[in-house]
């Protein structure tokens, strides 16, 4: 246990020892060569977890789901999505930027697939006066819907009217890994739905960076001309590659515990525990920024992410002690006038 609890994001994560073993001990070369051996057997290993021909190692989610979403929507089309989706809410808008395309938005309270809506957003290409829809984007879990995990069926429905219309499906899976635990889904049917997707390892997964793009041989082909075009070519990137491998050796399982104290702290925080799906635990306060100040003032950490809303996430770097002190400061905090 720790003298601060920390809530505010899973990437706050430390490199476990045995990781930065991993990362010292890995062979490296140079990866805009392409001859990195620990970058590539990392891409194939994720490629094939998810069913699909190939994988790019990126320094960030967001860079990946620039990289995935060009790959499957041109300048001037659109992408629809949820309107709390991390791609429209807080990729700071480089999706306008570096791809030139434009979204609609579709609103669920859990922050998942609502097909009908999707159905009457869906523009194929009707002329020179409307903007052809391109992709559908879904994002499994849900950040900023509370980590809520989108079920696999309606992921799947959503991939047969897709086929149908010939539109493509993109999945922003940054904490797919979470919903996998949850659920018991397996990689496989989630990567089936998409015709690409972003995962990251820098989350729950506690890698101190990466995220891997993950398709077509074609469009990993393109996405990496676009990776170094953007200024994300990196060269002996094997000991950062190195920590992605090891936490998908021991750190996938291990996020239902991150799961079971979510659910602690949300009853602490009288959330309803039977609604937090995987590590993250979303409470409505009148005032969300005087929260997060007392929080912190008694040495927890937790985030605003709205003016009336405050967001809490479980980590590897959580133990139980630390999650039961934080329950204990937050309970009482709750209790305060202006909880929502």
């Amino acid at each position: 246990m720790s003298d601060l609890v920390d809530l505010r994001s899973d990437t706050l994560t430390q490199p476990t020892p045995a990781m930065r073993r991993a990362m010292a001990d890995a062979p490296v070369g140079d990866d805009v060569y392409g001859e990195d051996p620990t970058v590539a057997e990392l891409q194939e290993r994720v490629a094939d977890l998810f069913g699909h021909e190939a994988a790019l190692f990126t320094p960030t989610g967001s860079m990946a789901n620039v990289l995935a979403v060009r790959s499957v929507v041109a300048p001037g089309q659109e992408v629809l999505c949820e309107s709390s989706a991390h791609i429209a809410r807080a990729e700071l808008g480089a999706h306008a930027v570096y791809n030139q395309v434009t979204m609609r938005t579709w609103t669920h309270p859990r922050g998942g697939v609502d097909l009908d809506a999707v159905q009457h957003l869906y523009a194929p290409d009707m002329g020179p006066f409307f903007v052809p829809t391109a992709a559908v984007a879904v994002e499994n879990t849900h950040n900023f819907a509370g980590g809520t995990v989108t079920p696999v069926e309606d992921l799947q429905a959503l991939r047969a009217w897709a086929d149908e219309v010939g539109c493509a499906v993109h999945l922003d899976g940054a904490r797919i890994w979470n919903a996998h635990v949850a659920t018991g889904t397996p990689l496989r049917d989630y990567g089936a739905v998409a015709d690409v997707m972003a995962v990251c390892l820098s989350k729950g997964l506690g890698a101190p960076i990466g995220s891997l793009l993950v398709g077509s041989a074609d469009a990993v082909a393109e996405a990496r001309v676009w990776r170094k075009r953007m200024g994300g070519g990196m060269r002996q990137v094997g000991v950062l590659a190195a920590a992605g491998l090891h936490a998908l050796d021991h750190h996938v399982e291990r996020l239902a515990t991150d799961h079971a104290h979510a659910r602690l702290l949300a009853e602490a925080c009288g959330v309803d525990p039977a609604g937090v799906d995987t590590n993250i635990v979303v409470l409505e306060h009148a005032d969300a920024a005087g929260f997060v100040a007392a929080a912190a003032r008694e040495g927890v950490r937790v985030s605003a992410v709205g003016p009336r809303t405050v967001r809490l996430v479980t980590h590897l770097d959580v133990d139980e002690a630390d999650v039961k002190r934080a329950a204990e400061v937050l309970a009482r905090l709750a209790e305060l006038p202006g909880r929502g």
